[in-house]
């Protein structure tokens, strides 16, 4: 998002909250040749037809939703025969808590649905659920502030990946600052920012975490648990 709107510095608002979720879809196995359409109970099909209703949940809700079927696998995954099993993930996030839970229903409604509808058997697993996390106004604010004075183009925008700063938002003020990444490319080998970019974003880090240093900030911002990665890590560029 930075890349294409051509800003510098990403003041961070907050983590958006997940929701991840395994079906192991269970139905029979047949021949495809042998088999007519109307007596299938394909597990294949109904995995389909769910990472199509996920990503047209995600457009049709809008906003910040998010959902991604990130794994796909079929047994016995031959060319002509029709599977026995499907076992998929959907990744669900959005920044409100209550639009993720209306994202969740809507999900295990339609699920329940096709399941029904072809024939075929699904055991949910929750694999990780955490609400969405808020950063403290005041360090935001400050970032912003900082980046503005240092004269960079500055965006308030939440971190769509989980990182080890949304626990400290439990236990202290907190807040992230990110840069830049070359065709939005993060959390991946590939990721690469430009020097300046780089510069830019520790030189906002430093001045903020000066001017926190000379204000009280004794009451922590809100937050809560997620999956996290290293809190100096880079997600969309560089953040801390």
């Amino acid at each position: 998002m930075l890349e294409a709107e051509g800003v510098t510095i990403g003041a961070v608002t907050g983590v958006q909250g997940i929701s991840w979720t395994e079906l192991a879809i269970t139905g029979q196995s047949n021949h495809a040749g042998t088999t007519p359409m109307d007596l299938r109970h394909d597990p294949g099909y109904v995995a389909a037809a769910i990472a199509t209703h996920v990503r047209q949940l995600a457009v049709r809700m809008g906003g910040r939703q998010v959902a991604t079927v990130g794994r796909l696998e079929l047994h016995p995954n031959l060319v002509n025969v029709v599977a026995a099993t499907a076992t998929l993930t959907v990744d669900l996030r959005n920044t409100d808590e209550a639009l993720l839970c209306e994202a969740e229903a809507d999900l295990a409604g339609f699920v329940a649905a096709a399941a029904t509808a072809e024939g075929v058997n699904v055991a949910e697993r929750t694999l990780a659920r955490f609400q969405p996390v808020v950063f403290d106004d005041r360090v935001v604010d400050t970032v912003a502030a900082v980046a503005a004075d240092l004269g960079h183009s500055v965006r308030r925008l939440p971190s769509g990946a989980g990182h080890d700063a949304q626990m400290m938002a439990r236990l202290c003020p907190t807040g992230m600052v990110f840069v830049p990444s070359r065709d939005g490319i993060s959390h991946n080998p590939a990721e690469f920012t430009e020097p300046e970019n780089l510069v830019a974003g520790g030189d906002v880090l430093l001045r903020t975490m000066l001017t926190l240093d000379s204000k009280d900030l004794a009451e922590p911002g809100s937050g809560g648990p997620d999956v996290g990665h290293d809190a100096a890590t880079r997600d969309a560029g560089a953040s801390a």
